[in-house]
């Protein structure tokens, strides 16, 4: 029987490990050991691994998402444009779908919790007090306001046929500039169409009821009209194509003698005269057509001396510069204004320098004085109307919307501190200076040199602006200098300088305006065309039961005046001349700042221009109103928009957004329903017009001559009238003295004065 082993009992191995097994048995512990630390250093990996995740994924962390923003690198401009263009439209398609989807009197609700209970417009106001519409109205559009088209043109438009290239969105201008501005010019010898080119005049009431998409011009009168009754049969826009002069309107596209036969038309379906509302250059427009319209054929369109007086109830002239405008003076000297000016201080070189292969004010200079109806803008009347070096009828204006008041830690003589441009200091009558130094120096202290037979030097011998030209490129150095010799120019001596820098515009704008004042209205050289615009050269029509109204804005900074410097360009195609924006009156309330001095206006026309004529010139029996037509003057104090819910305001006075303006609105629908100027309380006035109007020195009773001319040219009218409609006038003519008898039979025969 075997003997039991030693420590058998577990069943365990009690044999001694061989030599060879005790050596492989540290081995083995070593490699478990590197096992284990690789092991470990994998969960530590896979550790960190989690943690980058974790960041990765930890967004609400501030600090880790910097980290992210940092460690990104991939993120280009592109990404950024794309996301904020899709955020925006995501935005806008969304509250387009909550307004579209909203009850229809939620964002009125929103609006009247904002600002209160909007009153009604005028024509819903005056349509629930009874007012109908009587009187046939008739719109007359003003420069730039009315949409043009293309009706022939060059290989570079095809495809625009009947689209608009004026008005609208001007698509056409941002992707083809050159050929726009090609397009849009006319011949600069002729004034009418380059050959090839065909734009016209938008018809319609869509012509000028908005400039562009959302920009309303006669829109907003148009709707509140329609409130009480009108319609397109009874309303008429007279559109035209405003870069015309005024009588080539006529010649080229018969614009006249359509307004003329669509007026006749009103008055005989509707048995009641015409309301006409011009606005801005429509005004002076419209002062020639019923010139034109009186006038005999083949210049007039043949209606004779009673044509106003049976189809013309009233004329409302809005905005209207009758007397010109300081601000087309800087608008063709050197194409700019004072916001051109302040933009081109902001950001030099984007208007003056080569962008994009277009020079911008070089290319407006040439386009702009190719249009003839600027010229009829130019300041008239001279430095009787405007000031001399020392005088101007709005001196001692203070250009401060309330009276600067004293400061308690000055004394009051340090208020009016040397190099300050108050009222007192300013002389408008200097509508150009050549330095701060000399809007400000007594006319005797200056020393000028005429400059009006100045040779001029062409010095630009190459051709690398020939697109861009204008008649500054043939001036050459010594004609730039003579115009800085001058120092300081009026409105008189404005005249000879835009015939010296500009002669080829001055020549054709020669040929259809006028700007001075007639000595005698009789003299037969006022029968022209040209002075048909001017109302200090010409008559208002014969008739007694007409009414005119001045309405215009007033209470905003309007252009009066500039300081100019000399500016060297680095290339050929400069152009010499810009307002100096650096010339400022040194405190707020200053009428001088940008290097404009401002007066009281509707930021475009100066109340001068706009109501002296119904102010004075007009007002009672006067040589330029024989007949005593009622005139008035109707101001619109500016105030602008309590929030931005409300738009452009309505009771703005700038030049354009008064046409919105709630009070003129009510004044124009009370008057096309019948209303006379007494009924809506006759003048209404907030500026100093009248007070500037009685400084002008000016005749305005008729000479000897000129009443005796005017009985004797009624005596020959009214013969002429008598001999063509009954029997017993062809017996009456002999009645009369030899001399009158033949120039009424000459009258018959289409052959006298």
């Amino acid at each position: 029987m075997a003997r039991r082993r030693r420590g058998g009992g577990g069943g365990g191995d009690s044999r001694k490990p061989t030599p060879s097994e005790q050596q492989s048995q540290p081995q083995t512990g070593k490699k478990a050991q590197q096992k284990r630390e690789k092991e470990k250093a994998k969960e530590k990996e896979k550790e960190k691994d989690n943690e980058k995740e974790k960041k990765s994924l930890d967004f609400n962390d501030a600090s880790n998402l910097k980290k992210l923003k940092r460690e990104k690198k991939n993120w280009s401009c592109i990404d950024s444009c794309c996301w904020f263009i899709g955020s925006i439209c995501s935005i806008w398609w969304f509250l387009l779908f909550l307004y579209n989807a909203m009850p229809a009197s939620f964002p009125e609700y929103v609006t009247t919790a904002i600002t209160g209970k909007i009153p009604d417009p005028p024509g819903v106001k005056l349509q629930k007090e009874g007012l109908k519409a009587k009187h046939p109205v008739v719109f007359v559009p003003g420069i730039v306001t009315g949409g043009l088209e293309l009706w022939e043109g060059h290989p570079c438009m095809d495809g625009l046929f009947r689209k608009r290239l004026w008005g609208g969105t001007f698509g056409e201008l941002y992707k083809r500039p050159l050929c726009w501005v090609e397009h849009m010019s006319l011949d600069n010898e002729t004034g009418l169409d380059p050959p090839g080119i065909r734009i016209r005049p938008v018809s319609g009431l869509v012509a000028a009821d908005y400039f562009a998409a959302g920009y309303f011009v006669w829109a907003v009168l148009i709707a509140n009209l329609a409130s009480i009754g009108y319609e397109e049969k009874n309303m008429y826009m007279a559109a035209y194509d405003w870069r015309l002069s005024f009588q080539n309107t006529e010649v080229r596209d018969q614009t006249l003698s359509r307004m003329k036969s669509n007026i006749e038309l009103m008055v005989a379906t509707s048995g009641e005269k015409v309301v006409v509302i011009p606005h801005s250059m429509g005004t002076l427009y419209f002062l020639h057509f019923m010139k034109w319209a009186e006038a005999p054929p083949p210049l007039g369109g043949g209606g004779g001396v009673n044509w106003c007086a049976k189809h013309i109830k009233v004329v409302m002239n809005i905005g209207g510069p009758l007397l010109g405008l300081p601000k087309i003076v800087a608008g063709l000297f050197s194409a700019e204004a004072k916001d051109i000016a302040v933009a081109r201080a902001v950001a030099p070189g984007v208007l003056d320098k080569d962008i994009f292969g277009f020079q911008t004010l070089q290319h407006a200079m040439r386009m702009t004085r190719t249009w003839d109806s600027t010229m009829s803008l130019i300041p008239k009347g001279g430095d009787t109307i405007w000031g001399t070096l020392d005088w101007a009828p709005e001196h001692g204006h203070d250009c401060s919307t309330m009276k600067v008041k004293p400061n308690d830690t000055l004394p009051p003589k340090d208020q009016n501190k040397k190099g300050n441009f108050h009222a007192s200091k300013v002389n408008y009558g200097r509508i150009i200076s050549f330095g701060k130094e000399f809007a400000a120096l007594h006319s005797s202290k200056i020393d000028r040199v005429d400059f009006k037979d100045a040779k001029k030097g062409y010095n630009f011998g190459n051709t690398t602006c020939r697109d861009a030209w204008n008649e500054y490129h043939d001036m050459g150095i010594p004609g730039v200098e003579a115009i800085l010799d001058y120092k300081v120019y009026t409105v008189e001596s404005v005249l000879d300088l835009l015939q010296f820098v500009a002669p080829r515009m001055m020549k054709r704008g020669s040929a259809h305006y006028s700007y001075g004042i007639a000595d005698d209205l009789d003299d037969r050289k006022y029968q022209h065309y040209k002075h048909w615009s001017n109302p200090l050269e010409t008559r208002l029509p014969d008739a007694p039961e007409m009414e005119i109204f001045a309405m215009y804005g007033v209470g905003l900074a309007t252009e009066r005046a500039y300081i100019y410097k000399f500016t060297p360009g680095a290339d050929q195609c400069y152009i010499p001349f810009q307002i100096d924006t650096s010339a400022d009156g040194g405190i707020e309330e200053s009428c001088l700042k940008s290097g404009v001095f401002s007066v009281d206006g509707d930021e475009t026309v100066p109340s001068l221009s706009a109501g002296f004529m119904c102010a004075k010139g007009w007002r009672g029996k006067t040589r330029f109103n024989p007949s005593g037509i009622q005139t008035y003057v109707r101001e619109y104090d500016h105030a602008p928009p309590a929030t931005l819910l409300e738009g452009r305001g309505t009771q703005s006075g700038a030049h354009v957004d008064i046409m919105g303006n709630f009070a003129l609105i009510e004044d124009v629908i009370r008057v096309a329903a019948g209303a006379n100027g007494k009924d809506l309380g006759g003048d209404r006035v907030y500026s100093d017009i009248f007070k500037w109007s009685e400084r002008i020195k000016l005749r305005f009773q008729s000479s000897r001559c000129e009443s005796f001319g005017s009985r004797r040219r009624g005596g020959i009218e009214a013969m002429r009238s008598k001999i063509l409609t009954s029997d017993e006038g062809s017996r009456e003519i002999w009645a009369v003295d030899d001399d009158l008898r033949a120039t009424a039979l000459g009258l018959l025969d289409g052959k006298g004065e």
